[in-house]
């Protein structure tokens, strides 16, 4: 069990959570005018937030997720829907690939820095993408390590570069076309508040 599938339950009480989901939502919706022929997935989905606000723009939604407890919540909100467009995963796409593809956008909020190897998730989604698929990567700002806490022994990004990741996504077959700063998160610091700006950046697959 990783802390994420007890912090489950308890998720959606997150306002910060919420309030990203339909901004980042929002952002997606005004640069992809999206359709509903299109297919999608989230990545890192959680309890699926960032998609429940897509949900009317998707022909369908894959929801990938690595926790247990994040899809066993996904799945009771999609039951007390009855959405029958939505299709919760468990996997771990960097151990396990996918036999998914075709899909139109791939979207993730807050996970590709916990994501060590990038070369990696990359080349899965290049795979899992459609031609012409657009990536959305919703993500912190490089940062100087003081977002997770240090009793959390984090080991993954502590957030992003703009050129660095775009080269990265370059040599993966993807084409920046998009990057914004739509969102920022507050957090406590002894008596100061620290503001942690989040990205969004849409890139294209190129055939």
């Amino acid at each position: 069990m990783n802390r994420f599938d007890n912090e489950a339950k308890d998720w959606d009480k997150n306002t910060g959570a919420l309030e990203r989901a339909t901004i980042f939502a929002r952002e997606i919706k005004q640069y992809l005018k999206p359709n509903t022929s299109q297919n999608a997935l989230e990545f890192g989905c959680g309890t699926g937030l960032l998609s429940f606000e897509l949900q009317d723009v998707f022909n369908t939604i894959t929801l990938v997720d690595t926790s247990q407890g994040m899809i066993d919540v996904l799945k009771e909100k999609i039951e007390a829907q009855g959405l029958s467009h939505f299709t919760p995963v468990l996997a771990d796409l960097l151990q396990e690939g996918s036999n998914i593809t075709g899909v139109d956008v791939l979207y993730t909020l807050m996970t590709l820095h916990h994501i060590n190897d990038l070369s990696q998730i990359f080349k899965v989604f290049y795979t899992m993408l459609a031609p012409n698929g657009y990536l959305c990567i919703a993500d912190l700002v490089k940062e100087d390590g003081t977002f997770h806490p240090a009793e959390m022994n984090f080991d993954g990004h502590h957030g992003f570069d703009k050129e660095k990741l775009s080269a990265e996504l370059a040599a993966h077959g993807f084409e920046t076309v998009s990057y914004s700063i739509p969102y920022s998160i507050e957090k406590q610091h002894g008596t100061t508040v620290k503001k942690y700006p989040l990205f969004l950046l849409i890139a294209k697959k190129v055939p």
